[in-house]
């Protein structure tokens, strides 16, 4: 199985919050990397999102036929994400387009159930930034990429 997080793109202020629709930024950002996306990954893949405008408007940037999951929604855990995705027994590729701070800790409670570390292939690159703002401390995935991505 193969489990890509996607943040939704930049979207609107707002108090209605599950109404927040993309910025004209944030369809840009969400064409780019749907672009990307359909590139890199198979034919196989579902693609969930959760009920928020903006992360369906996000999805819609690299398909059609996505699947809105109430589960999905801001907020909700990470079990909860990784049972709507069925990690990590699902066949082929799930997307899941969603929100923080759950995508963070989704990924983060992935990789700490890795009993011998995370492993890299050869020339791998993994890239992450670390910032101290007004004393919040901030850890950030920059990339991951192979040598065949490029």
């Amino acid at each position: 199985m193969e489990l890509i997080l996607w943040r939704h793109a930049d979207a609107e202020e707002g108090t209605l919050d599950l109404s927040r629709q993309l910025t004209e930024n944030g369809l840009k950002q969400a064409e780019k990397m749907a672009a990307w996306l359909k590139a890199e990954i198979s034919r196989d893949v579902r693609v969930l999102s959760s009920p928020a405008l903006r992360a369906q408007q996000t999805a819609m940037a690299l398909c059609d036929d996505f699947e809105i999951v109430p589960a999905l929604e801001p907020g909700t855990s990470p079990n909860q994400l990784l049972a709507a995705a069925d990690w990590p027994y699902a066949s082929g590729t799930v997307i899941v387009v969603g929100h923080q701070p759950t995508l963070g800790e989704t990924a983060r409670l992935i990789l700490s159930e890795i009993p011998s570390g995370l492993y890299f292939k050869t020339c791998a690159v993994v890239w992450f930034s670390y910032r101290l703002s007004e004393d919040i401390a901030s850890v950030n995935l920059r990339t991951v990429m192979y040598p065949e991505m490029l």
